[in-house]
């Protein structure tokens, strides 16, 4: 009796970590295995510099109740340069997330995002709503809040009327990746993908500093999980199934939040009115304060097809992950693939939101090492993209986002290997300089520890 007790007992237990490791908030994390350190610019210099830091995440442990997420807030794609003059840098954020293992929706007064981390994406790195602390005072007739400006009335946890959205106003500070440090907290407020794959780019930077993304916007794909908020459900990019029950094809989620008509704003700045910086970093610039400047300038449609997110910027639907259905937000962008309002999770969670940063694990964890789970292997991590094709000086292959690195060789028609390059865990992107080859066919083979792929390419200058 008692050796069929101990073997309950224990088929129980095992049973439960089985479950437990199924759980998408627990597996789908990007470990670092193999010694990922982060690589930043500067400005001046397109060539990175490797940073003495692990990049991604470095453990995972869970309880019953919760799951907690170690990692630096380093990614493993390059970071900068931030050519709004700001004078930080990505920095090492030692940080703990703990995150609810079964995540629950506030059923009564919604609660808004806030300033700071309010998610982290798959790579440790942290997640910021719309905002950028700066809003407008319309007692001084000038901004207030955040670096070089006065405080606004209240100080910076009071409500203002207008505040300003960091998308349209923090444009020229972001790096190819669409993030920015604040004090050395490197951070995205919109969808973690390359500027220069947009289908209309709004930004240069990545021509002088080519970078990459988490992921790469797929057409015909569901977007992969590339995140978690602090209420703890899961956050996806742009694309998903256009049905919520898993059916209909591929199809962009569409932000349920558009410009409202106005002219004036109650209280603030008139629509189209020119304002002069005059301290921060950006002093002595000039902006424009159109519709879209300020978060209070959108107003919520409710729209009944399913294609277009609720008020917190998500649905209830079938993900590949969640097989079953689950609530998850959308990293939502125009027609363009140009980030659009919300961004990611806001203005309001629709959970309860006890996920944080903690200084330590204070109960007894099981730790989930994702080199030892059972993977299949993901034959799309082959399906690359290469442009310019033919290539003059240089060639950029694209793939989608890596759970392993993937090694590329530029071989020529007699069968030897001219270049080598790799686009690391975590990262999408390698750039191949081409300058010193000869015109005429190459091939470029990519591999991994499962499969190997070959694409034909041509140089000519």
């Amino acid at each position: 009796m008692k050796k069929q007790l101990f073997t309950l007992i224990t088929f129980l237990f095992i049973t439960g970590i089985a479950i437990a490791q199924s759980n998408p908030i627990i597996t789908e994390w990007i470990q670092n295995h193999s010694g990922i350190t982060g690589r930043h610019y500067v400005q001046g210099n397109s060539t990175p510099i490797i940073d003495n830091v692990l990049a991604n995440v470095q453990s995972i442990d869970y309880s019953t109740n919760w799951v907690y997420v170690t990692a630096t807030g380093i990614p493993s794609y390059i970071t900068g340069p931030f050519l709004d003059n700001n004078p930080s840098l990505a920095e090492n954020q030692n940080a703990i997330y703990k995150l609810p293992l079964n995540p629950t929706q506030n059923l009564g007064s919604t609660t808004a995002t806030f300033g700071g981390n309010i998610g982290v994406f798959i790579n440790g790195v942290s997640l910021f709503d719309y905002r950028d602390g700066v809003a407008w005072n319309n007692g001084t007739n000038a901004l207030c809040g955040g670096p070089g400006n006065p405080p606004c009335p209240g100080g910076p946890q009071a409500t203002q009327n207008w505040n300003r959205d960091a998308i349209p106003a923090e444009m020229n500070g972001f790096d190819c990746v669409k993030a920015h440090p604040a004090m050395g907290n490197y951070h995205h407020h919109q969808n973690p993908s390359a500027f220069d794959l947009d289908l209309l780019v709004v930004s240069d930077i990545c021509t002088t500093y080519p970078a990459d993304g988490l992921y790469v916007i797929d057409t015909n794909t569901h977007s992969p999980l590339i995140g978690f908020a602090y209420d703890g459900f899961p956050i996806y990019g742009a694309y998903a199934y256009a049905n919520t029950d898993g059916s209909g094809g591929i199809t962009r989620m569409k932000s349920g939040y558009s410009l409202r008509t106005i002219t004036t704003r109650a209280n603030g700045p008139y629509v189209g009115q020119i304002f002069t910086i005059t301290n921060g970093p950006n002093s002595g610039n000039q902006e424009i304060m159109d519709l879209g400047y300020f978060r209070e300038d959108y107003e919520f449609i409710s729209n009944s097809s399913s294609d277009y997110l609720d008020s917190h910027n998500g649905r209830f639907a079938v993900t590949p992950e969640y097989p079953s259905g689950t609530y998850a937000y959308y990293t939502t962008v125009d027609e363009n693939h140009n980030s659009a309002y919300p961004y990611a999770v806001g203005p309001t969670f629709y959970g309860n939101v006890v996920g944080s940063s903690v200084n330590a694990i204070n109960e007894t964890t099981t730790n989930y090492d994702s080199s030892l789970a059972i993977n299949t292997f993901d034959s799309t991590s082959l399906n690359l993209v290469i442009y310019p094709n033919p290539s003059q000086d240089f060639i950029a292959i694209q793939s989608n986002l890596l759970d392993n690195n993937l090694k590329l060789e530029l071989i020529n028609e007699i069968g030897q290997v001219v270049l080598e390059s790799r686009i690391l865990q975590g990262s999408t992107l390698s750039v191949i300089e081409t300058h010193t080859l000869y015109n005429g066919i190459y091939f470029l083979k990519a591999s991994n520890n499962n499969q190997t792929k070959t694409y034909k390419l041509i140089i000519s200058k």
